[in-house]
């Protein structure tokens, strides 16, 4: 059972980008949160968060927060008006060390590069029918990614 919320995950990968003086598109964040799930339904068969993931247009999406960060549109969030006065890094002490690393393998690639990447995986390629709110299941996601090691 995952102790994480999409949008959890999403406002830390916000609030290391900001660290970073990184910019962070909506569409790069959701690339994001699919390969962190990935990664971690792959290595240990559990997910990351409980919230589901959708083939859309651009690639896998997480729709709350999708609809969270639309407002900006393909420019980069404003992370100080993301993470309000709330957010603490005390809470991700358990799985800071792994979101580092779905960085420092994915964050340094552009938000287009990301989407590209997810159109020539299974998980995507196999579901995605033209439209949106096709869920992605959780077993599609951890197949493909056992076989893709972080």
């Amino acid at each position: 059972m995952a102790t994480f919320r999409a949008g959890d995950i999403a406002r830390w990968f916000i609030a290391w980008a900001k660290n970073l003086d990184a910019e962070l598109s909506n569409l790069k964040l959701q690339k994001l949160l699919y390969y962190a799930q990935g990664h971690r339904l792959g290595a240990t068969g559990e997910p990351l968060f409980d919230d589901g993931i959708q083939a859309w247009a651009h690639g896998p999406v997480v729709a709350d927060v999708y609809h969270a960060y639309m407002g900006y549109g393909r420019g980069p969030i404003d992370a100080d008006a993301a993470l309000g006065d709330d957010f603490t890094w005390d809470n991700f002490t358990e799985i800071e060390d792994y979101l580092v690393d779905i960085w420092d393998r994915y964050g340094s690639l552009a938000a287009w590069a990301l989407r590209e990447r997810t159109h020539r995986e299974a998980p995507w390629k196999d579901i995605f029918d033209g439209s949106r709110n096709v869920q992605i299941s959780d077993e599609a996601i951890r197949s493909f990614f056992a076989g893709h090691p972080l």
